[in-house]
């Protein structure tokens, strides 16, 4: 079954289902299968999609997502449990450059890559996160070895660096991550003298500069809202739920920045109840704790999935943009944004598969 929130705005198809959603609308999907025993998997890859872009990008985009949901999919049907599947799949995202995260991931404004990455495991709310790393190749593997190996629950660098090369983690040079997208987006961002969101996707007027926009970020003017954090969450045959998130943050960002990403209770969030991954203005998500309120909502208000998610997107992100995937012990998934779109697909033990970005 599929619902759509009464807010959604925008065109649906013949069976009830918004099929491209008007700028600004608010959209939550929910998804149900069977109950308690029934595994569900949702992935993402970044909140705020430009509306004009160009459907080769969607269709790249849908590809991946396709596959990384096949990759959960398949070792769902063999019993590996949520946080295992969360850790492969997230990898997968890390090692294509489509996403901001891993290889791909945004530049600093030294021209740089810093990316932050955290994983949690909902049983008995085990965590790990790092943040500031520059050569470790895929950051969800260490921020789970940070979980397990280690007595704390969050590095940054260089400690956290210093932790990855003790425990035999794949290294690389800085230059592995940068991508030749990537350094024309930085010029592009230093030219208007701003943060860019979409650093692929930039809006360009007549003269070829960045169009002034009326988005602000802490009271700051910010350009085209499009980050792509990526993130998956994941309920196994057992009922438990993980969750994890990574991010290489925004493009051309001050060096040292921390998104949400790496924040646990704001950018990802996982208990017995269900597993919650964010992504959007970064800021904004870490003022609103949004992955920890939606298992607020439903631990102190009762409230379902569908209904938590519908209630923190609508009402705790004050002016700020985002969305969120989320799954619950019981098999349901669920995601929500107040973007024009989401990069995003999900899919259930009962043969339910959608990959959207409107």
């Amino acid at each position: 079954m599929t619902m759509v929130s009464s807010e959604a705005v925008g065109e649906y198809n013949r069976n009830g289902v918004l099929t491209k959603s008007i700028k600004g609308a608010r959209r939550i999907e929910y998804f149900v299968h069977g109950g308690m025993g029934a595994w569900a998997i949702a992935v993402h890859g970044g909140a705020g999609v430009d509306p004009n872009l160009p459907k080769e990008r969607q269709d790249e985009a849908k590809r991946l997502l396709t596959r990384c949901l096949d990759i959960g999919i398949s070792a769902l049907r063999s019993n590996v449990p949520a946080i295992d599947v969360v850790e492969l799949v997230v990898r997968e995202l890390e090692t294509d450059p489509l996403f901001n995260s891993g290889r791909g991931s945004a530049l600093t404004e030294k021209g740089t890559v810093e990316m932050e990455a955290s994983i949690m495991d909902g049983p008995k709310r085990r965590c790990g996160a790092v943040s500031g790393l520059t050569t470790v190749k895929n950051p969800i593997s260490l921020a789970r070895l940070v979980m397990e190996k280690s007595p704390h629950s969050y590095l940054t660098t260089p400690g956290a660096e210093e932790f990855a090369k003790k425990q035999g983690v794949e290294m690389v040079d800085n230059d592995y991550f940068i991508t030749e997208d990537n350094v024309g987006m930085l010029k592009l961002a230093k030219e208007a003298n701003s943060i860019l969101f979409d650093y692929r996707i930039p809006t360009v007027g007549t003269c070829g500069a960045a169009v002034d926009s009326h988005l602000q970020m802490n009271g700051l003017p910010i350009s085209v809202y499009a980050p792509e954090t990526v993130g998956c969450v994941v309920v196994d045959k057992e009922g438990r739920c993980a969750a994890g998130t990574s991010t290489g943050g925004l493009m051309n960002k001050m060096s040292g920045r921390i998104g949400d990403s790496p924040i646990i209770g704001a950018g990802t969030y996982a208990c017995e109840l269900c597993g919650v991954s964010c992504t959007g203005e970064g800021e904004a998500i870490i003022r609103s704790t949004l992955a920890r309120d939606v298992a607020a909502v439903m631990e102190y208000k009762g409230l379902n999935l569908h209904e938590a998610v519908d209630y923190v997107i609508k009402n705790r992100l004050d002016e700020g943009k985002a969305g969120l995937i989320a799954v619950s012990k019981n098999g349901e998934v669920a995601c929500g944004f107040n973007t024009t779109g989401m990069f995003r697909g999900c899919a259930t033990e009962g043969g339910f598969m959608e990959v959207g970005v409107w």
